[in-house]
C-alpha cells in the first residue's frame, strides 16, 4: 500500500472517528486519481473489518456525472453492519451529513462470474428485489465532492435500510416504476426507476463487469443497490422518511435524536 493511500485512508477513518467532516481528498491529496481513490476505499473497507454483504451503485444520474466531470457510475461497498430493518433507528451518531435517497435493491440468486455480463444475463441473476433507502453520508465537509473524493469515501456511503417484502423483478417494471419519499405525510422526493441509467438493470451491468475487471464478481446472495430513483433530501435528528415504489412496496427510515 502506497503512502499516499495509507494518508488517504487515515483522513477519512479520523474524520468519522471524530465526527467532523475534513477538507476535500483533491486538496489534501493532489496526486489522488480514481484508481487510487479504489485503493482508500478498499483499505478503510478491510480496517472496518466486518462481512461485506454487496455493493452499492452510485453516479447513476446523469447530471450528477455531468457535475462531477465524469461518464460512468462508481461504487462502495456494503457491510453486514450499515443494513437496517424497516422502521428500526438509525443511531444519529453512526451519521455524517446524511441524507436519503430511495433506490431498488436487487439480491442475487446467482453469481456473475463470466465476463461481458448482459442486460439478460444480470436480469436472470436477480432473485428479488426490495424498496430501499439508502442514507449516504459524506465524510467530506459540506459536500464539497469530486470523483475522487466520493470513491475514496466508499461512494459517500452512510447506511440503509430495506423493506422486508421480496418481489420478482417480472412482478413490476423497474424502468417505468414511480417513487415517491414522503415525509410528515408530504412528498419530498419523486422519480422513477428510469432516473438510474434508464433502467436499473443497466446500472447491475455496469457493476458486474466493473467488479470482474477487479477480479472480485459479484456473487449469489449479494445485496445491490442500484441507485438513486429520484433527488436526496437532507436529514435531521428525529427524522422519518417513508419511500414508496410503484409495484416493489414501502420502507420506512426512522432516524434517532442528537445525542
Amino acid at each position: 500500500m502506497s503512502d499516499l493511500v495509507a494518508a488517504a485512508a487515515r483522513v477519512l477513518r479520523d474524520a468519522e472517528a471524530k465526527h467532523a467532516p475534513c477538507a476535500p481528498l483533491r486538496e489534501q491529496f493532489p496526486a489522488l486519481d480514481v484508481a487510487s481513490a479504489y485503493r482508500v476505499q478498499a483499505e478503510n473497507v478491510r480496517a472496518a473489518g466486518g462481512r461485506v454483504i454487496g455493493r452499492k451503485i452510485g453516479l447513476t444520474s446523469r447530471s450528477v456525472q455531468t457535475q462531477l466531470g465524469v461518464a460512468e457510475p462508481d461504487f462502495g461497498t456494503l457491510r453486514a453492519e450499515m443494513g437496517f430493518g424497516d422502521g428500526e433507528e438509525i443511531p444519529w451518531a453512526r451519521l455524517l451529513q446524511p441524507k436519503v435517497e430511495a433506490e431498488i435493491a436487487m439480491v442475487l440468486g446467482r453469481s456473475l462470474e463470466t465476463p461481458g455480463v448482459t442486460f439478460a444475463e444480470a436480469a436472470r441473476a436477480v432473485d428479488a428485489c426490495l424498496p430501499a433507502i439508502e442514507v449516504v453520508g459524506s465524510r467530506i465537509a459540506n459536500w464539497n465532492i469530486r470523483i475522487v473524493d466520493t470513491i475514496a469515501d466508499n461512494a459517500s456511503s452512510g447506511v440503509f435500510v430495506l423493506g422486508d417484502r421480496p418481489v420478482r423483478l417480472d412482478a413490476f417494471d423497474p424502468r417505468m416504476c414511480g417513487m415517491v419519499i414522503v415525509q410528515r405525510g408530504e412528498p419530498v422526493s419523486t422519480g422513477a426507476g428510469a432516473a438510474c441509467l434508464g433502467h436499473p438493470l443497466n446500472a447491475l451491468v455496469w457493476l458486474a463487469n466493473s467488479m470482474l475487471a477487479l477480479g472480485e464478481p459479484l456473487r449469489e446472495g449479494d445485496v445491490v443497490l442500484t441507485g438513486a430513483l429520484g433527488p436526496m433530501v437532507a436529514v435531521a435528528p428525529g427524522d422519518v422518511f417513508e419511500a414508496r415504489i410503484h409495484g416493489l412496496g414501502s420502507v420506512r427510515a426512522v432516524f434517532g435524536a442528537q445525542s
